[in-house]
């Protein structure tokens, strides 16, 4: 039999025995979302833009720990630079100072040895002027001489060979110039007074006596006499 449709109107219809329940339908509620229109919730997107806030200030506080730390490592090596650069400015400070110290002190000594010389001079015209060798004061002034040149030996002073040598004005000072025959130019003929020198450097220079060169050299005037007396012949 055919069934009409139901109006508003009609009574609810008795359950038909052997009818299985439905099972109630669960709704669950997503957090954060808008149960009508399905927007996200205010406190959700404040939360995320919080959340991307603390992200960026930490990148920012990255990059300037970064930068700071190049700062530093920059000053690091400057200071150090400048730190080498005293090292070495005190080290040439300091050998400067023992090499002015050292001159200084062998300054003391050479004014000190200078004025020893012409008491050394002295003697030694003392043992010239002696003609008796076996005088008992010759021999105590030569004994005297002696330990005084062993002395000043010591203590890195030593004569000057001027004798037959060729002038140096570097060691030798020429008191006079001779016209002497036989010899060549600047040959020292004659010590004035002996001349020393301290740790090979000029202590006193010798005086001497030089020839100029200019008189006919030794032994021509024998030749000529020889060649013309073959001549003669």
């Amino acid at each position: 039999m055919p069934t009409r449709p139901r109006k508003p109107t009609d009574p609810p219809e008795a359950e038909r025995p052997g009818k299985e329940e439905e099972e109630p339908i669960e709704i669950l509620e997503v957090v954060g979302v808008d149960e009508t229109t399905g927007a996200v919730k205010e406190d959700r997107q404040r939360e995320g833009l919080a959340s991307g806030g603390l992200t960026g200030g930490q990148g920012r506080r990255t990059a300037d720990l970064a930068q700071k730390l190049e700062e530093a490592q920059r000053e690091k090596e400057k200071y150090y630079d400048l730190l080498l650069r005293k090292q070495a400015e005190f080290d040439n400070f300091r050998k400067r100072m023992e090499r002015e110290r050292e001159e200084s002190g062998g300054a003391a000594s050479r004014d000190v040895l200078k004025r020893l010389l012409p008491v050394l001079d002295n003697m030694e015209r003392a043992l010239r002027a002696s003609d008796d060798s076996g005088d008992p004061l010759f021999k105590g002034i030569a004994l005297v001489h002696q330990q005084f040149l062993d002395l000043l030996k010591k203590e890195g002073v030593q004569p000057i060979d001027a004798l037959g040598a060729h002038f140096d004005p570097r060691l030798h000072e020429a008191v006079q110039v001779l016209d002497v025959p036989g010899f060549e130019p600047d040959v020292v003929l004659e010590e004035m007074q002996k001349g020393y020198t301290y740790n090979d450097r000029l202590l006193r220079p010798a005086l001497v006596k030089v020839a100029s060169g200019k008189g006919p050299p030794h032994g021509s005037s024998s030749r000529q006499n020889d060649r013309g007396a073959g001549e003669g012949s």
